[in-house]
């Protein structure tokens, strides 16, 4: 008689998945305000969304992403409480680019394997972050792929919902010619181009253990740095009258001059100084190690731009100095131009423009980059 098998017997161990809800339920829990219904566990997340009958055009603005091979390097320390920042903040700040505000968010992991403590600790880690960007974690999966993943491998995405005023939705129907372009400091390398990174830490031959005076701390902590999560105080900055803000950008996958183009209306030109920041340790780190081009870090890593914010030229000193309040550690990047300088051709390889399919404006880049 053929020996019977069993779910477990092929690699899906569903103890150990009820075991992972009992330990991450309290950090979840601790996302959850009064507008939460129906409690934790249950088939689907519900949010109480009678506000939105006192909106006068409430629109819907949502995003979903993932964290990338970032992954890797937290599975390679065995430290996965931080993934979850990246994974909110990938997630969140796209939505606030809009101007939206937050309402819900949920995740998804998979894995080869269970292991109770480490899927709880990525999902306090996803909490934490929801807690900072004033949004509830209502819902989200843990799927075992046995087979497909290795035993130590898994991968994480998530997915938010927010809400904006029709007539406060930020982005290029606003942005004018004389607008400021503020830039708001990134943590580190964030959550894109970790392909790159990888490759070239490979390449140098350098352990994730290994101390780097430049970097104050060993280059796997460095790398695993958590994304910023700005929603919370970019709403709070774009409330602020005073600072005037038309349209934000976050800087992620393609580098600043990509993302940025995508919020400028097609014409206007934004003129950006590559001296205005000092470029944070890590990133000249990898250009060394892998003797990459200046274009293709770029074009690729955030450089120390999270995020920009576009504001009036009126408002540009109440909007350094809200920001400045909010710990964003701001400064003048450039301006936006209704058009690009006399004699000027914007098909050069100057400008970057058309990028993610968006006809938008165009973006260029002039001066050297410095050192932090």
């Amino acid at each position: 008689m053929t020996e019977p098998i069993t779910y477990a017997d092929s690699g899906v161990d569903t103890k150990a998945g009820d075991h992972a809800v009992e330990l991450m339920k309290d950090a979840v829990r601790a996302t959850h305000g009064k507008d939460v219904l129906g409690g934790f566990g249950g088939f689907a997340g519900m949010v109480d969304a009678s506000a939105l009958r006192d909106m006068r055009r409430p629109l819907l603005a949502t995003s979903t992403d993932g964290v990338g091979t970032k992954v890797a390097i937290a599975q390679a320390m065995g430290i996965h409480d931080t993934i979850g920042h990246d994974l909110v903040g990938m997630v969140v700040d796209d939505i606030v680019v809009v101007g939206a505000r937050p309402l819900l968010m949920t995740d998804y992991i998979a894995c080869g394997k269970v292991v109770p403590e480490r899927i709880a600790a990525i999902v306090r880690g996803i909490a934490e972050a929801c807690v900072l960007a004033g949004v509830p974690l209502v819902g989200g999966e843990t799927a075992e792929h046995p087979g497909l993943l290795g035993v130590d491998e898994y991968d994480v995405a998530g997915a938010c919902t927010g809400v904006v005023e029709a007539d406060e939705v930020l982005g290029p129907d606003r942005v004018r010619g004389g607008d400021v372009l503020i830039g708001l400091a990134s943590s580190g390398l964030h959550s894109n181009g970790y392909s790159l990174v990888r490759r070239v830490i490979a390449h140098a031959g350098w352990q994730l253990d290994r101390h780097v005076p430049e970097l104050g701390r060993t280059l796997g902590e460095e790398l695993l740095e958590p994304t910023r999560v700005y929603a919370a105080d970019c709403l709070a900055l774009a409330q602020d009258p005073a600072s005037q803000v038309h349209a934000y950008t976050h800087v992620t996958g393609g580098g600043l001059a990509a993302n940025l183009a995508r919020v400028l209306p097609a014409g206007a030109v934004a003129e950006i100084d590559r001296g205005s920041w000092g470029v944070p340790p890590i990133f000249d780190l990898i250009r060394e190690l892998g003797a990459v081009p200046w274009s293709d870090l770029e074009n690729t890593l955030n450089l120390g731009v999270g995020m920009v914010a576009v504001v009036g030229a009126d408002g540009a000193d109440a909007a350094l100095a809200r920001a400045d309040e909010l710990g964003l550690a701001p400064w003048v990047l450039g301006r936006v131009e209704d058009e690009p300088a006399p004699g000027s051709d914007i098909s050069t390889g100057d400008y970057v423009t058309g990028t993610k399919g968006v006809d938008g404006g165009a973006v260029r880049l002039s001066g050297s980059y410095r050192r932090a």
